[in-house]
């Protein structure tokens, strides 16, 4: 009989214990909802990890992808291995080989506008995939949209050509990720629609000013938008004169920054 009264009064404390963990895990949720006051930021599982200046590796579902990968074998050292490698341009904060020779891409797609692959060697081919201005690829089950990106100013043109560089709307679920590449706020960017998250470039003289790069993100009204790419030749871009332009305007857009330049 005393055994039975023991067991019992185990099997209560056991089942009290478990009923009061799962009640932790609950307020737990409950609390991030609140803080986070979004819907989005909870059901959005994509992991966005900054490496340097346009570098980007993205992770979403099981899938890994690089953006224009740049800084060698130790910029990536804690990353995983990429599903899929997306390259804008023919320039080496791009486009660079030997980073692209230093990692282990065996078992990558790279997706790249023709100008790039011209330029990448022979040991890519079987694994490229071009895709230009205007079309939209299916890969590894993400869509794939090729954005232009190039100059407007007369003093700029020479930087980059309509037509030559891709940049790119990644589809990831329900989110539309839009990378502008290098560009000035053209109209194929205004007119965007249905932007969930929006990296948008702004350093002089190569692409434009935040005050550029700020008007076009008020006009195709991305959720949220990160200024990536933005040291220049005089330094670095005024992020936070950007962040206040957009959040004068419309403080329904959410301005991140993420650190670009570690030191």
């Amino acid at each position: 009989m005393k055994s039975y009264s023991l067991l019992l009064v185990i099997s209560l404390c056991l089942l009290s214990c478990k009923n009061s963990k799962k009640e932790a895990i609950a307020t737990d949720i409950i609390n991030t909802e609140i803080a986070n006051n979004t819907k989005e930021k909870l059901i959005s599982d994509i992991k966005i990890s900054p490496i340097i200046h346009a570098t980007t590796v993205i992770e979403y579902n099981q899938k890994i992808i690089y953006i224009d990968p740049t800084g060698g074998a130790k910029a990536f050292e804690n990353q995983k291995q990429p599903d899929l490698v997306l390259i804008t341009d023919i320039h080496g904060d791009h486009m660079n080989i030997d980073t692209l020779d230093s990692l282990h891409l065996s078992k990558a797609k790279i997706v790249v506008p023709m100008a790039v692959a011209e330029k990448l060697p022979a040991a890519y081919t079987d694994q490229l995939i071009v895709i230009n201005n205007g079309e939209t690829k299916n890969i590894q089950g993400i869509s794939i949209e090729a954005i232009p990106m190039y100059n407007l100013r007369e003093e700029a043109l020479k930087f980059h050509t309509k037509g030559r560089g891709n940049g790119y709307i990644i589809t990831l679920g329900k989110e539309r990720v839009y990378f502008s590449g290098d560009t000035e706020d053209i109209p194929e960017m205004r007119t965007l629609k249905n932007i969930d998250k929006a990296f948008i470039c702004m350093n002089l003289p190569y692409t434009m000013t935040v005050e550029s790069a700020a008007s076009a993100v008020l006009e195709f009204k991305p959720k949220q938008v990160y200024p990536y790419h933005y040291r220049g030749t005089e330094g670095l871009s005024d992020i936070s004169k950007f962040k206040e332009i957009i959040n004068q305007e419309n403080d329904a857009i959410e301005v991140i920054q993420l650190d670009w330049y570690p030191k």
